[in-house]
Parts: structure tokens; C-alpha cells; sequence
């Protein structure tokens, strides 16, 4: 099935979830609808067979509004007080804080996501202490204090790898935003990315994920007569 509503395409009249700013670095839409598109030509609707609650399904939404992900999407200049306030408001503790975060071991970000850590961090033109001062020198060099097209890597050398080098990284004061920072300002999150800074990590770490994600996952379900089973995800029925 399609998920959730970030797959919905912006029309004339409204701007939808993926194109609001935080989602902006999001990548293989292209890759998701191909694979909806084989599916459907297998099995077009699913064969409209007999359905069950199963933890990993969920009916589509059939709304999407750019606005509600600045509600509802932790921005990556949050401090640790709002990560777990905002992670408590849909359910998710601090455990599930950090190892979601990790995360962040996949992907890019556009530099305007953390440039104010590189540049003006308390409006003086300074920079962010907690970052480590060479990560910032290095970070200078492949973005301005303006750039808002370039993207970085959010775990250098390891970005197309799932595996615990993010926490490697956060444990060096070289995570990328001030939320990965915020990791060590607490201390079951600070124990969690410690004891993860190392290879042996890994295998709790891929068993955490899976369950967190689960967890995630169970946020807003729609069933019932609710939302709809897209046949396109670009588009509602």
C-alpha cells in the first residue's frame, strides 16, 4: 500500500506534505511508484479478498497539507525537552527517541537544516559549542551561511549503510543538527548512543529500530471507512 499521505502529490489549490520544508531532502518517490504500479498489476486491489488488523498495514490518507508537518514533525533545531515532548505527544519514549534518530545513518540534508550551528548559533555569528570545532571547519567549506540547495551527508562515509556509525558520530560532537547534539544532553538517551558507538552495537540496534518503527507506525492509524487503499499513490482515488 501507499504510505500515509506523504506520497500525495501537490495540486493547484494545495501544497502537500511533501513538499513542505522539512521533508524537502526526501528521496524515491519515483522508486515507490514503480513498485505500486507492479503490484497493482498483479494484484489490482488487492483481488478485494478478506481483510485482517495486521500491525505492519494501514488504509491510506487522503489528505495532505504541507502545514500539519510543522506541527507534527520534530524540527532539527529542537533541544532534548521538546525531542521528548514531542515524541510522548504520539506515544514514543525516550528509548524510542534515540534509536529512531539513528536513523539519520541514512540520507542527506540540505545545509540550511544546520547552518545556523556553522554561523550564528546565538545570533553573534558564532558557532555551536557542542559541535566539534574541525566537523564545523569542514562543514564551512561545502556550505555558506546561505546555501539552501546543497546537500550533506548525515553520516559522512557510511550515509548509504544501515548501521550504528550515527551514533559513532554523535558521540564525537559531530552530529549534524542540534537534535542529534541533544542525544547527549540526557541520560538514557547519552547511555544509548554511547554503548552504540561501537560495532557491537549493531545487532541490538537493528532489533531496537524494528520495534520503534512498529511503534511509529501505529501513529494515526486509519481504518475502518477511514482514508482509502490508493490504486496510484500520486493521487486519491
Amino acid at each position: 500500500g501507499c504510505d500515509a499521505s506523504i506520497l500525495l502529490n501537490s495540486t493547484t489549490n494545495n501544497q502537500a506534505e511533501r513538499d513542505s520544508f522539512p521533508n524537502l531532502s526526501l528521496r524515491g518517490y519515483g522508486s515507490i511508484d514503480r513498485e505500486k504500479s507492479a503490484v497493482e498489476k498483479k494484484c489490482p486491489g488487492v483481488l478485494n479478498g478478506a481483510s485482517w488488523p495486521v500491525p505492519l498495514g494501514r488504509r491510506d490518507g487522503n489528505v495532505s497539507n504541507s502545514t500539519e508537518t510543522l506541527f507534527n514533525l520534530p524540527p532539527p533545531f529542537f533541544n532534548i525537552t521538546q525531542l521528548k515532548a514531542s515524541f510522548a505527544s504520539k506515544g514514543l519514549n525516550a528509548k524510542d527517541l534515540v534509536v529512531l534518530s539513528g536513523g539519520h545513518t541514512i540520507g542527506t540534508s540540505h545545509c540550511s537544516s544546520f547552518t545556523n550551528r556553522l554561523y550564528n548559533f546565538t545570533g553573534v555569528g558564532d558557532s555551536d559549542p557542542s559541535l566539534d570545532s574541525n566537523y564545523v571547519a569542514r562543514l564551512k567549506t561545502r556550505c555558506s551561511a546561505t546555501d539552501t540547495t546543497t546537500l550533506v551527508e548525515m553520516d559522512p562515509g557510511s550515509f548509504k549503510t544501515f548501521d550504528t556509525e550515527y551514533y559513532t558520530l554523535v558521540a564525537k560532537r559531530r552530529g549534524l543538527f542540534t537534535s542529534d547534539a541533544a542525544l547527549l544532553a540526557d541520560s538514557e538517551t547519552r547511555a544509548y548512543v554511547t554503548s552504540h558507538a561501537t560495532p557491537q552495537g549493531s545487532k541490538d540496534f537493528l532489533k531496537d529500530f524494528a520495534k520503534s518503527m512498529v511503534k511509529m507506525g501505529k501513529i494515526g492509524v486509519l481504518t475502518g471507512s477511514q482514508g482509502e487503499i490508493r490504486k496510484t499513490c500520486g493521487f486519491i482515488n
